[in-house]
């Protein structure tokens, strides 16, 4: 199925990104200090990226015909548990991001918040990449039909239009060398 090798080739970026966030945490942690354009950055590319570029194809898409073709067990077990993962990231970012703001605003213990929570979200992310690479993913490749994976990938395709997903990939992909490139130096 292509569709999947969409989402783990997309994984990838998501994980390096998890890297550049560890390395600001700990820029935060030792010196005290906030790189704002960083964490500003990591959160465009989390909400665009990561979850509205990637998330939204599987949520929109390889969840929802797992949910609806393979019946409920897997939607109310394995892809509830997913949603759920995501909605908790959408939490730690927001709450991220309302601790950078505190911490414009002179507030020292917002830091604490911004580590803590950019952590969280890494923390999760990485366990739940993990997750459906290895099961999830295999589970759907090899439970649909090849009429399924057919259908799954021509939707795919309408995806990669509707989210116009070369300029996405060119932008974010772009955003994510150079803050590798930032974190290398510090």
């Amino acid at each position: 199925m292509k569709a999947v090798k969409v989402l783990m080739d997309e994984h990838q970026n998501i994980l390096r990104m998890l890297k550049v966030i560890r390395s600001l945490c700990l820029q935060t942690f030792n010196t005290k200090e906030i790189y704002y354009k960083g964490y500003y950055d990591a959160i465009d590319f989390i909400r665009n990226y990561a979850d509205k570029f990637h998330h939204g194809k599987e949520e929109d898409i390889l969840f929802d015909k797992m949910s609806s073709e393979l019946g409920p067990a897997i939607k109310q077990g394995p892809i509830y548990g997913m949603l759920a993962e995501h909605d908790l990231g959408r939490l730690f970012v927001k709450t991220l991001e309302e601790a950078l703001h505190a911490a414009k605003k002179g507030s020292e213990e917002a830091k604490v918040d911004i580590v803590a929570n950019a952590i969280a979200y890494t923390d999760l992310l990485y366990r739940h990449i993990d997750k459906e690479d290895t099961a999830i993913f295999t589970f759907a490749e090899s439970s649909f039909d090849k009429d399924m994976h057919q259908e799954i990938d021509h939707l795919f395709e309408g995806a990669k239009e509707r989210l116009d997903s070369k300029a996405t990939e060119k932008k974010y992909v772009a955003m994510l060398e150079e803050l590798e490139k930032y974190v290398k130096n510090i």
